[in-house]
């Protein structure tokens, strides 16, 4: 019988979650030497792969010396907070990584904070110490300042600290300490996590953290039992967040081991393990003994901040590159995608029409790009925030926000984000000729900024946000500044024509591609809509002209991605997205019709 050790690794974005558990598994002896292993192996999920970021929370169990130690990776993007906050309910303790370069980020104080109000005492990783411009030492520093900032208690305060750099597969405890392997922080874990506090011989108690599917034995619940042992085909009372007792066998009991999930026959107190046997299961729910049914504190899930209406793709391309076309398949795939996903909502409003609400639009993106890889066509608007009302007064979420910027930026930044209505907390020169600034700014604020930071910081800009409170609702922020180039024409763009729409502004369209009347071919670079031709070609005669032609010049067009279309559009236009293409629209296709609503809005 092995001891138990439950940990969750907790970090912001890009600091090394997912390679150090990769590190983890390998050095721990896991996996069999002749096994090949792929990069970031917890990432299993292509979107994952492709943007090198965890969206999903995954657990592995590795053994070592005579211990279980149970690791959940978890995402690190505000986005998916959702996943991080339950996985913390599961563990005993929290390895916290930070970077050795950047330092404490949003997104470590979210996690942080949440891991200290449950009174986690952390483990500090300071993870990348190999980087030229690291400094293990002032990152120390800056990660005890914010757990006094968070009211954390004495026994949080005296964290171990283990200096790593998980690329390169060694940890310390000291700097001056040889590179040798990353074990000392397998050792720093038997050392610091405590042991689980439930006991085998208490009635059973076992709480849902994580929703799987299967399509052989159906909703899969991952969990962690907290008292009591539990059999495979053994009948256990299922207790619902409301309260309601539902009766039933568990079918299937698996266990984890490396990257492996494992069917075994009992699990034991302190362990997590995953379940199956009830349709009905969700998160938070707890199983418990049918002779003495207890049900462990339900699970605060943070509201979502941000909506989109998805709808049934009406534009005259419509279901000629997807498979799925009809609004009765996109209502079974958003119910599919609630029932493992909870921090996201989704519900009908009108004819084809579905309101998907989710903690930002990360996460409503990712939900449209693996959609439409699985053959889904529908039309998106554009992304609002979710206004409250409290005592008659309209609140907004407002973000915290951090930019790094190289130093001849910083003016431009803060102007347009000035205009954005954010309020400047803080200016730090971060050495190497960057400024980090702090900002709290509307959410509204932040929806189509991204890509014009970007351009202002040619692309060295580093931003990142996370969600602050609710405040009253602001008003006067400035939306975009450019109009947009609209096809007046059905057909195929010609290069002719567009060498010479060119000039007026920044074209989304090559020659060959299909466009139809009310499609946005481009940006214009004045603040009006124009309606222009693209698919006019050349005037032929069989009159030689004088001079030979001219060889026309097409400028590279800026091909829209999914992010970068909803962050461009207003709350007039709608990106089509369809599995092959990503096409930016009007609302109302015919022109007249534009007018006529322009003039209603207005009065």
């Amino acid at each position: 019988m092995k001891e138990i050790r439950n940990i969750a690794v907790i970090a912001h974005v890009d600091h090394g979650k997912t390679t150090l558990v990769d590190e983890l598994l390998k050095q721990s002896g896991t996996f069999d030497a002749h096994q090949q292993i792929d990069e970031r192996v917890m990432d299993s999920n292509d979107l994952e792969k492709e943007r090198g970021i965890t969206i999903l929370s995954k657990n592995t169990a590795i053994t070592y010396k005579d211990y279980k130690i149970n690791i959940i990776d978890t995402p690190g993007h505000a986005d998916f907070g959702g996943e991080v906050e339950r996985v913390l309910k599961m563990v005993d303790s929290v390895l916290l990584l930070v970077d050795a370069q950047e330092g404490v980020m949003p997104q470590t104080k979210f996690v942080v904070k949440k891991a200290l109000e449950l009174g986690l005492r952390p483990i500090v990783v300071v993870n990348k110490i190999d980087k030229p411009a690291a400094e293990p030492d002032r990152v120390v520093d800056e990660i005890f300042d914010l757990f006094v900032a968070l009211d954390a208690n004495d026994e949080q305060l005296e964290f171990p600290v283990v200096y790593a750099a998980a690329k390169n597969g060694y940890a310390k405890l000291d700097l001056s300490d040889p590179d040798d392997n990353i074990l000392p922080i397998l050792d720093t874990i038997i050392d610091h996590v405590p042991p689980s506090s439930g006991s085998m011989d208490n009635p059973l108690q076992l709480q849902v953290f994580t929703l799987d599917y299967d399509n052989f034995v159906g909703k899969i619940g991952i969990a962690r039992i907290f008292n009591g042992k539990i059999r495979k085909n053994e009948n256990v009372t299922l207790i619902k967040a409301d309260g309601e007792k539902v009766n039933g066998r568990i079918s299937k009991l698996i266990g984890f081991h490396g990257l492996d999930r494992i069917d075994i026959d009992e699990a034991v107190s302190g362990d997590i393990i995953a379940v199956a046997g009830f349709e009905t299961l969700d998160v938070g729910d707890t199983l418990a003994d049918p002779n003495n049914p207890v049900a462990l504190d339900p699970m605060h899930i943070e509201e979502p901040t941000i909506s989109v209406v998805m709808s049934v793709n009406d534009s005259p391309l419509a279901g000629t590159e997807g498979k799925y076309v009809t609004s009765n398949k996109i209502a079974e795939r958003l119910e599919a995608e609630m029932q493992t996903n909870i921090a996201m909502k989704y519900e009908s409003s009108g004819e084809g029409n579905f309101k998907v609400s989710g903690r930002g639009e990360l996460q409503i993106t990712i939900l449209a790009e693996n959609m439409r890889r699985e053959g889904f066509e529908f039309s998106l608007g554009r992304p609002e925030v979710i206004i409250k009302e409290e005592n008659g007064v309209k609140m907004e979420p407002f973000e915290h926000l951090v930019v790094d910027v190289p130093d001849d930026f910083t003016g431009v930044v803060i102007e347009k984000l000035g205009r954005k209505k954010a309020e400047m907390k803080s200016m730090t020169p971060t050495g190497d000729g960057q400024t980090r600034i702090e900002f709290e700014i509307p959410a509204r604020g932040l929806i189509g900024f991204r890509s014009q930071f970007l351009t202002d910081t040619k692309g060295e800009g580093v931003m990142n946000h996370s969600f602050l409170e609710y405040r009253p609702l602001m008003s006067g922020i400035e939306h975009r500044m450019n109009g947009a180039l609209v096809s007046m024409e059905n057909g195929e763009a010609s290069g002719f024509s567009i060498f010479n729409l060119q000039e007026r502004g920044i074209m989304f369209i090559k020659p060959q591609d299909k466009v139809y009347v009310g499609m946005i071919i481009g940006e214009h670079s004045r603040a009006n809509d124009l309606d222009v031709n693209p698919i006019k070609g050349k005037q032929l005669s069989n009159v030689r002209s004088s001079g030979a032609d001219e060889a026309i010049k097409l400028v590279p067009p800026r091909i829209p991605t999914l992010e970068s279309a909803l962050e461009w559009i207003e709350d007039d236009e709608l990106v089509e997205v369809t599995p092959k293409s990503i096409r930016i629209r009007k609302r109302y296709l015919d022109p007249t019709v534009r007018k006529r609503m322009v003039k209603k809005a207005k009065a």
